[in-house]
C-alpha cells in the first residue's frame, strides 16, 4: 500500500489532537485518559501501526519515530501526573519537552513522506 500526503496530514492532525487534549488535562479542562498515553491506543501511535509500519515495514525512520512518540506520550502522561499532585506550573513548563518531540516528529514525518514522493518517481 502507498502511502499518500494525506497519510502524512493525518498524521500531523493526530500528534496536534495529542497536544491539544494534552494542553486541556495540564489547564484542567479534562481528565487524563490512559488512552491518551498509550502508543497502542492513541491516535497517532495507531497511525504507526495501521498505516505507516505495513507501508514502509522495517525502516529506521519508522522505528525512530515510534520510539519519539512513545517518549512524548510518557512524558506525556509524567506532566499529567505532576498537575494531579498539584505541581501546576511545573507541569505545564514541560509542555517546552512536547513540543520538541513534536518537532522531531513532524522532520522525520516530513523525511518520510518526501521519501515516499521520490519513491513514486
Amino acid at each position: 500500500m502507498a502511502l499518500t500526503p494525506f497519510d502524512f496530514q493525518q498524521a500531523r492532525v493526530k500528534q496536534v489532537l495529542f497536544k491539544s487534549r494534552l494542553r486541556s488535562v495540564l489547564y484542567g479542562v479534562r481528565e487524563a485518559e490512559p488512552e491518551l498515553f498509550s502508543i497502542r491506543d492513541n491516535p497517532l501511535g495507531q497511525w504507526i501501526q495501521t498505516t505507516l509500519k505495513p507501508a514502509l515495514r522495517a525502516s529506521g525512520e519508522v522505528s525512530e519515530l515510534e520510539h519519539l512518540t512513545q517518549q512524548m506520550m510518557r512524558t506525556g502522561q509524567e506532566l499529567a501526573t505532576r498537575y494531579n499532585r498539584g505541581q501546576i506550573e511545573e507541569s505545564r513548563a514541560g509542555l517546552d519537552q512536547i513540543n520538541a518531540f513534536a518537532d522531531q516528529i513532524e522532520n522525520l514525518l516530513s523525511r518520510l513522506e518526501a521519501g515516499m514522493v521520490a519513491g513514486a518517481k
